[in-house]
Parts: C-alpha cells; structure tokens; sequence
C-alpha cells in the first residue's frame, strides 16, 4: 500500500487539468507551480480582489477548482463552483460549521468535493498513526495526551485545522476524551491544544503521550509548503472525473 501511494504522488500523470485557482497567497503560488510541473494549466486565478470572477463564464472549460482562500470567503467561492457542476478541493479552514450546507450543494449538483485540514501526504500518514496510537492508548490510562502546533504568524485561525483533526482522531479512538480544548482550559475529559505562532513556520505538529515513566511522541514538521501544495493537486486529480463527498484517506487509498 505504501509503495501505491507513493507511486501515484511521485508519478508524472498522463492527465491534463485545466484548474481554477482559489486563493493566491502563498500556498496559491505554490499549487500554481507544482500543478503547471505536473503538465496541468491553471486558466483562472482568483483572489480577493476579483472573487466575482467565479462565474459561469469564467468556469466554461474549468475540470477542477482548487481553493485555498480564506475563512469569510471559503463557503460562498466553494458553493459557487459546485453550483457550476465543478468538482472543488479545498484546503481552507475555519468556515467548517457550513460543511453539511456544502455536501448537500454537491450532492444536488452531482459533482465532486474534497476537504481536508491538511493535504499533506506526510500530514495524512501521521493522522492514520495517531488513531491508531490512540486506539492503543485506551488501554493504558497512566499517559495522558497533548497537541502542540507552531505556525506562522500570518496563519488566521487558532488552533490549526491539522491539530484539530488530530484530536478528533483521539476522541474518536479514546473513550476518556470527549472533545478538545485550548491548553489554557484543559479537563480531564479534553484533549487539550498549544498553538504557537512565531516567525515564517509552514508548520508543525507533535502529538504527545506522557506518563511518569516515559514519553510517547508523534511529530510532523514541514520544511516548505510543497508538501501541502502536492497532496492538493493529487487529491484535485484524484476527483476531478469523480462523483460525490471525498476525503484524504480516500486519496491514500487508506
């Protein structure tokens, strides 16, 4: 399994995109690159300065959007392209509680969507460790959990949307956590989460176990965004001729 994934990422694609871009700050720019290296054409670019620029005319002969906007922006640029019967990835985090709003829009169009916290290939394989760590850990009640994130200073929203997919994997998996909390506010019952912001980070991620006798770690640290910019353009053609509500573990064939 592990050499397919690998395979598929690394592979050169016989596939020809023409790709909307979403969304052109820094991971913008750098989907651009890896998507045109990847023999794809992005034949529309859309920030916040031209958002109207997300029509029907401007969509004609679009295969797939790839949007990594923002927060305010995400629900509306998503539902826009659906509603155009074009199939969308999408990276932007913080706009989740419309999530269902936007599957239902999908589904009624019979096209394609994929969201993830992080489309990372590196990110996804520690989300599939860290369930099943925590799987294990229901067993031993003398560790207890932590996250710690450390972005940018520039990243919005607190904390990242990766560390809290992390923590719904240990709730999902862990009978003792019921939800997550920021560290300030930790309970028993939450898992709770450190963000840090500093400098130009792409971003790390460290999930801890930790009893009295020793220390059990998980710990993803991206050196660029090429990462995250790779694993969108795979995941973009992974549903581009698809029908229907995807995710990660989908693309990983997990």
């Amino acid at each position: 399994m592990m050499y397919a994934i690998t395979k598929q990422v690394i592979s050169q694609k016989q596939l020809i995109m023409n790709i909307a871009l979403i969304g052109y700050g820094r991971m913008g720019h750098e989907i651009e690159s890896i998507a045109i290296k990847r023999g794809h054409f992005v034949k529309l670019i859309v920030d916040q300065n031209n958002e109207n620029d997300i029509n029907k005319v401007n969509l004609n002969g679009i295969d797939v959007a790839i949007e990594f906007s923002s927060p305010a922006a995400a629900f509306n640029n998503i539902c826009k392209c659906l509603n155009e019967k074009i199939p969308v990835v999408s990276g932007t985090t913080g706009w989740l509680e419309r999530y269902n709003d936007v599957v239902a829009v999908c589904n009624r169009n019979k096209t394609a969507f994929i969201h993830s916290s992080n489309f990372s290939i590196g990110v996804n394989l520690l989300f599939r460790l860290n369930t099943e760590l925590a799987k294990q850990m229901e067993r031993y009640h003398a560790y207890n959990v932590s996250i710690e994130e450390i972005h940018h200073t520039k990243k919005l929203d607190e904390p990242s949307g990766t560390a809290i997919t992390l923590a719904g994997g240990i709730i999902e998996q862990h009978s003792e956590y019921k939800n997550w909390c920021f560290e300030k506010d930790k309970t028993n019952d939450c898992v709770p989460i450190r963000s840090i912001r500093v400098g130009q980070v792409p971003g790390t991620h460290t999930v801890t176990w930790d009893s009295d006798i020793d220390t059990i770690s998980l710990r993803h640290e991206a050196k660029n965004r090429k990462g995250f910019a790779l694993g969108a353009v795979v995941a973009a053609e992974f549903i581009h001729s698809r029908k229907g509500v995807f995710t990660m573990n989908d693309v990983m064939g997990f």
